[in-house]
């Protein structure tokens, strides 16, 4: 995998998400965010979670998509059960995946972090092929911004965010084998 001038990614699934928008000027990428996503809530391997990232997911299929109707939302990447990753939005471009949110002092951290969803949930493990994809892509992240710091979503969000999640193995993300 290598990165491209504008952010996307060689070798990885593209769908390109419309929920996104330039970085401010001069803003450099110094925050990676973990989170987990499964659409309905604990059920895995369909396409609600594409659908929603692209504006297509019909909240008539589903009781609990209802909540989610008019939601524009989205992330760089997504990981799926299987370890594969699809890419919503250019690392270049800010993704709309932090909302309400500071790091360190710093608010809006959509403006300088790039987000990773898991297909998952706060009460399910996740799986190996979902660690060695965040490995891989997180060391190609390190090596092509100046990444300072992997945070969950509940640490930029506290009180509001629970994810990635206490099943989240964090010792496995942070390693430097990854």
């Amino acid at each position: 995998m290598k990165v491209d001038a504008n952010g996307w990614l060689s070798g990885v699934r593209r769908i390109a998400s419309p929920n996104c928008d330039p970085r401010p000027p001069g803003t450099a990428v110094e925050l990676l965010v973990i989170h987990n996503i499964s659409l309905p809530p604990g059920e895995f391997g369909g396409k609600a979670v594409m659908q929603l990232f692209t504006n297509t997911l019909n909240t008539d299929t589903h009781p609990y998509y209802k909540q989610l109707e008019g939601l524009k939302v989205s992330a760089h990447f997504l990981i799926l059960r299987d370890g594969a990753i699809i890419q919503f939005v250019p690392c270049r471009k800010r993704a709309w995946h932090a909302g309400v949110s500071s790091w360190q002092g710093r608010h809006a951290c959509n403006d300088f972090s790039i987000g990773v969803e898991l297909e998952g949930s706060d009460y399910v493990p996740f799986n190996d092929p979902q660690y060695t994809s965040l490995a891989r892509l997180t060391r190609l992240l390190r090596r092509s911004f100046p990444i300072r710091a992997i945070v969950g979503h509940a640490d930029i969000a506290p009180g509001r965010k629970t994810d990635p999640g206490p099943c989240f193995d964090w010792s496995r993300c942070l390693s430097p084998a990854g």
